[in-house]
């Protein structure tokens, strides 16, 4: 299996803060996108792994179990030592009888942008996992006043929020599949009864707390999104017809002649899903941002200048 480094796919040292990995992860998400890069498969490829290596660098614990294997990875190559790394002493992980682990990421992206290597699969496949005792205790439920109840932060993506995704938990030889419903947000709290057993004996509910990751290209506020479009100076002027990006695909949006820098329009229904009502969606703001052209030719220039003079 190939050791990937993670730090040098996002272009920055092993001790990057997270301000530094998030704003390069940030900007090589934009260079990558498969919006802004149909149909090729090297860019898309790029954009797993990018993503990959986020997953990991944002995560305290995922990074800090791989800065762990990264030195003995390099302890071994060091020595020069016959054989292979040993991977078996980092593919068990500790973490008792419960986990959670992705689930349905091929079935949610058509086996694309959601794939995860080899790599990450066998190191990091229990890192969402724990046991019992490592789930914070939270107030009694109201079905049973004297029932426990646990709770535990699951981290998706945006994307994951808009289409709904699931996560596996595997619980004393059970396997539950637990679905996180479209339109989920930071703070969403999905249940999964008499999921625990606690010391005493009596079974508790635990609720997975979503926490939604930001997204490069999105921002969200309650279940519209925002994003920003670049037009150039003529189509800002005269108006026409600009392609942006949505979570279902890129849509064409007319912009009317005159259109200032900054302006912001509204498409209907582009937004999130409202997790009360999944056929209903928030909306999805475009602000234009409109280039400048840097290197005119003289004959544009003469152009502009008797523009000016004429206005």
């Amino acid at each position: 299996m190939e050791y990937k480094d993670y730090y040098k796919i996002l272009g920055v040292n092993r001790n990057a803060k997270d301000e530094e990995i998030k704003r390069a992860y940030r900007k090589l998400a934009l260079k990558y996108h498969p919006d802004r890069n149909p149909n090729d498969k090297q860019a898309e490829e790029k954009f797993k792994e990018i993503n990959e290596a986020y997953q990991v660098l944002s995560d305290p614990a995922k990074r800090a179990r791989y800065d762990q294997l990264g030195e003995s990875y390099a302890r071994w190559q060091q020595r020069g030592a016959p054989g292979g790394f040993n991977w078996d002493e980092w593919v068990t992980m500790p973490g008792g009888n419960v986990r959670v682990e992705v689930g349905n990421i091929e079935d949610l992206f058509g086996g694309g942008l959601g794939d995860f290597s080899e790599f990450f699969r066998r190191i990091f496949g229990g890192m969402q996992g724990y046991s019992s005792a490592d789930f914070r205790r939270g107030a009694a439920s109201g079905r049973t006043a004297q029932a426990p109840v646990y709770e535990s932060d699951v981290r998706i993506s945006l994307l994951e929020a808009f289409h709904g995704t699931t996560r596996r938990i595997e619980l004393d030889g059970r396997r539950l599949e637990v679905k996180i419903p479209p339109g989920a947000r930071t703070g969403t709290k999905v249940r999964v009864a008499d999921a625990v057993v606690a010391p005493d004996g009596r079974k508790g509910d635990l609720y997975l707390k979503i926490q939604v990751e930001e997204d490069p290209n999105f921002e969200r506020k309650g279940n519209d999104l925002y994003t920003e479009v670049e037009v150039d100076l003529y189509k800002a002027v005269l108006g026409g017809e600009v392609s942006v990006r949505t979570l279902t695909g890129n849509v064409l949006l007319n912009i009317p002649a005159g259109t200032q820098p900054g302006q912001t329009f509204r498409l209907a229904g582009q937004g999130m899903p409202v997790i009360k009502d999944p056929h209903s969606r928030g909306d999805l703001f475009v602000r234009v941002k409109v280039r400048i052209p840097r290197n005119l030719t003289p004959e544009q220039r003469q152009l502009f200048q008797k523009l000016a003079s004429l206005g």
